[in-house]
């Protein structure tokens, strides 16, 4: 019915501004005209087509935001709600100057002008602000909430926002990292990082082209599939020469936690005391603990250094030494662990065929 109701109404009021839209004709057309009435059927049949076309524009477009609104979780829905009534109170107390201006009658159409696109922006603005900080916003309006006095007795801690930077985003392993559930909180993009990625992705390079569009094309993957957790963060510092010394600084002032995998980007920040996540790190960390005695599915893949060693990759890139494994060159064996080795290069491993270690259990 409602959709029936936004079609109709566009179409009457095409109809109807074609009927008298004649009557703001200059005296001279009309004077030419023989049949006004004919015109008038004319012309509100070419608007009631431009309503027609206007109002399935219209009605698909409630009906797509009506779905969005219906999935939104209400705490979101409720602070972006907020944020854009914040925003158009703003916009309104800052632009009601610009309607008491001596401006000439000739442009006093600049006014409406003003207050139509300054609205429009400030009421963006606000909803951007409130996803970013909407769960402190909803702590704010009630403070009384289970969640607001866990975090005043400090039992409960605030998830920090992460600031993604241009090696995080490249890499892509912050996919499937969102993908598991394990990280928490807003992750926020700074404009200048987006802005790298592209020149990044514009350079004459081919290998630097690749990474860059590879970037880019991970960025957008993510913002539609996770679209209320990724925002892009419009901050810049121009008096800050390089795009780490900037995402240091943004990360001190939002009190955010910097996620990346530069090495040199994460002792940087952490000598700044701006908590670093490392997904190289994670990694190092989430690699299975291989011990003595633990079998292993491997496939040996060329030579070792000794003449009957052969060599064989796990997942992760792990170098397993396989004794007697030269036989097995090109095919995949079970072996056994029987040490394991530290390296400053990485982690090595050293294992037997599994046939071969069980003959020397029973000799």
């Amino acid at each position: 019915m409602l959709d029936a109701i936004i079609i109709i109404s566009f179409i009457v009021a095409g109809a109807g501004i074609g009927f008298h839209g004649i009557e703001d004709l200059p005296a001279s057309v009309l004077k030419q005209v023989t049949n006004e009435g004919a015109l008038r059927v004319v012309t509100a049949g070419f608007g009631a087509l431009i309503g027609l076309a206007l109002g399935l524009v219209v009605q698909t477009s409630y009906r797509r935001l009506e779905r969005q609104v219906r999935a939104m979780p209400p705490d979101i829905l409720l602070s972006r709600a907020i944020g854009l009534v914040i925003g158009l109170l703003v916009a309104n107390l800052l632009l009601a100057p610009t309607f008491l201006l001596p401006i000439p009658s000739e442009f006093s159409f600049i006014k409406p002008i003003i207050a139509l696109v300054g609205s429009i922006l400030f009421a963006f603005t606000g909803i951007s602000l409130a996803d970013t900080h909407g769960r402190a916003l909803l702590r704010l309006i009630n403070p009384n909430s289970i969640e607001t006095l866990l975090l005043a007795e400090g039992t409960l801690k605030p998830a920090s926002t992460k600031l993604l930077d241009t090696s995080c985003i490249i890499d892509g392993r912050i996919e499937a990292l969102l993908g598991t559930g394990f990280l928490e909180g807003q992750l926020l993009v700074p404009q200048f990082i987006l802005a790298e990625l592209q020149q990044v992705a514009d350079a004459s390079n081919d290998q630097k082209r690749m990474r860059g569009r590879r970037g880019l094309d991970i960025l957008n993957r993510i913002r539609d599939a996770y679209p209320d957790r990724i925002q892009i963060h419009s901050a810049d510092y121009d008096d800050v020469p390089t795009v780490d010394a900037k995402l240091v600084r943004l990360a001190q002032e939002i009190n955010g936690t910097l996620l990346t995998n530069d090495y040199n980007l994460s002792k940087v920040a952490s000598v700044q005391k701006v908590p670093v996540l490392n997904i190289n790190d994670l990694t190092q960390a989430v690699r299975p603990a291989y011990l003595p005695g633990d079998s292993i599915d491997l496939k040996i893949l060329r030579e070792g250094k000794e003449p009957t060693q052969g060599v064989g990759y796990l997942e992760d890139g792990t170098m397993v030494v396989v004794e007697d494994g030269r036989n097995y060159m090109g095919g995949e064996i079970q072996v056994i662990v029987t040490s394991a080795l530290q390296t400053s290069a990485g982690r090595m491993i050293f294992a037997r065929p599994r046939t071969s270690a069980i003959a020397e259990e029973r000799v």
